[in-house]
C-alpha cells in the first residue's frame, strides 16, 4: 500500500483525495453509502464563514424564544393557536411530557441550520435539532486539517477538532454519555461509533496530562453508542437521544428514558420537545401577528438576520378564510388556489411536519416548480 504524505504542498490532487480516501474508517460513516472525495475542502469567503460562525447564538436565541412563545401560549399569556397548532396530531403523552416543569426551560443542545448558499446570501431551509452529522463534520474537519497543516487547518470552520470538543462540552459533569439511536436512524450509527471513539480518544488523552486542556473534557467521561433495547442505564448518567419523537413505539427503551429524565436521574437532550423539532417555526416566526414578540424577545438586531436567512413561510391551513381576507404575499384566498399558478410562480416548497415520518431524509419534501398542476 502506498503511503501518502501528510504535507500538501507536496501531494498532487489525486494523492489528496487518496489520503482522504483512506482516512475513512473501516465501519464507514453513513451505513450502505459511497462518497466522492474532493481533494480539498470548499472554500468559503471569510465574510460567508463570519456569518456562519454568528449563527449559533442567534439560533440558540431563536429556539429559546419559540420555547417560551409556546410555554406562553400554554398558560394563556399568548393566543391559544399558536400551541394548538404545534400540538396538532402529536399523541397525548408527548404533549404532557413537553409541557412537564422538570424540562420547562430545556432546549436542544445541538441545533444544526440546513444552509444553502445563494447570489443573495445564506438561505436556512431547515433547522434540525435530532440531527445527523456530527460524527461526519468531526471526521471531516480532522482529515481535512489533516492535508492542510497547522499554518492552514484553524482555516477550517471550527478547526481540526471542533466538532469533538463542542460536543463533549454539553456533558460536563457527566462521567458517561449514552447515545441512543434508533433503529430507523440506523444509517447514522456507524458514524455516532466515530464519533464516540474520538470522544473517548479524546478523554484518554485528557487524562495523560497535566495541561490546561483538561478543562475542555470531563476526565473521567466515557461515550456509549446503543439502540432502542438498551436499558442498563445509570444514575447521572447524560443521554443524547438520536430517535424522533414520532418514533417512540419503535423504541423500546424511550419511555425509561423520559421516565428517568422527569425523576431528574439522567439529563437528556434533546429534550421531548416535538414543538421544537416542528418546521412551522419558520411559519410563527413570519406570522405578523406574533411580530412584536420576536422583536422584544429577539431583539432588533437578531430579528433582521434571522429575517434575512429564514425563507417567508407559511402554515397550509384549510380552514376558510373571509372573502375578503387573502395570503400574506401571495395573491390567492384559498390554498387550493396554488394549483392555477403557472410553473413559474409555483417555485414553492412544501414540507410535511416536523411529526411525521416523512420528515426527515427529504421525504416529505415537495418542490411545487418540478410538479404538474395535478
Amino acid at each position: 500500500m502506498k503511503k501518502y504524505p501528510m504535507n500538501r504542498s507536496i501531494m498532487n490532487p489525486a494523492d489528496q483525495a487518496h489520503h482522504i480516501l483512506s482516512a475513512m474508517p473501516a465501519q464507514g460513516l453513513f451505513a450502505e453509502q459511497e462518497w466522492r472525495i474532493s481533494p480539498a475542502p470548499f472554500a468559503l469567503d471569510p465574510a460567508i464563514g463570519r456569518e456562519i460562525d454568528s449563527m449559533g447564538r442567534i439560533l440558540l436565541k431563536f429556539y429559546q424564544s419559540a420555547n417560551l412563545l409556546y410555554r406562553q401560549s400554554c398558560a394563556g399569556k399568548q393566543p391559544a393557536w399558536i400551541a394548538n397548532y404545534l400540538d396538532m396530531g402529536k399523541r397525548q403523552e408527548i404533549i404532557h411530557l413537553q409541557r412537564d416543569t422538570l424540562f420547562k426551560n430545556d432546549i436542544p443542545r445541538v441545533i444544526r441550520p440546513d444552509v444553502l448558499l445563494t447570489d443573495n446570501g445564506l438561505v436556512i431551509t431547515e433547522l434540525d435539532s435530532v440531527p445527523g452529522g456530527i460524527g461526519v463534520t468531526a471526521w471531516l474537519q480532522k482529515t481535512y486539517a489533516s492535508i492542510l497543516g497547522s499554518n492552514e487547518s484553524g482555516q477550517i470552520i471550527g478547526g481540526p477538532s471542533g466538532m469533538v470538543h463542542g460536543f463533549s462540552s454539553i456533558f460536563q459533569g457527566h462521567s458517561r454519555v449514552v447515545i441512543v439511536v434508533s433503529d430507523e436512524a440506523a444509517s447514522y450509527r456507524p458514524e455516532m461509533e466515530y464519533l464516540s471513539r474520538e470522544l473517548q480518544c479524546n478523554a484518554n488523552a485528557m487524562q495523560m496530562q497535566e495541561a490546561p486542556l483538561q478543562m475542555q473534557c470531563n476526565k473521567y467521561q466515557s461515550f456509549l453508542v446503543v439502540d432502542g433495547h438498551f436499558t442498563g442505564f445509570h444514575k447521572e448518567d447524560a443521554v443524547y437521544r438520536f430517535f424522533e419523537l414520532f418514533d417512540v413505539d419503535q423504541v423500546p427503551n424511550s419511555r425509561q428514558i423520559f421516565d428517568l429524565a422527569r425523576h431528574g436521574h439522567l439529563t437528556l437532550t434533546p429534550p421531548p420537545k416535538t414543538f421544537l423539532e416542528e418546521k412551522m417555526l419558520f411559519a410563527l416566526f413570519w406570522n405578523r401577528n406574533l411580530y412584536e414578540f420576536w422583536r422584544v424577545e429577539l431583539g432588533e438586531a437578531f430579528l433582521r438576520k434571522l429575517q434575512q436567512w429564514l425563507p417567508y413561510t407559511w402554515i397550509i391551513d384549510p380552514s376558510p378564510l373571509p372573502p375578503q381576507a387573502g395570503i400574506p404575499e401571495l395573491p390567492i384566498t384559498d390554498w387550493r388556489q396554488l394549483k392555477t399558478f403557472s410553473q413559474k410562480d409555483r417555485n414553492l416548497i412544501i414540507k410535511i411536519s416536523g411529526y411525521s415520518e416523512k420528515a426527515w431524509g427529504a421525504r416529505g419534501v415537495s418542490d411545487r416548480w418540478d410538479n404538474s398542476r395535478a
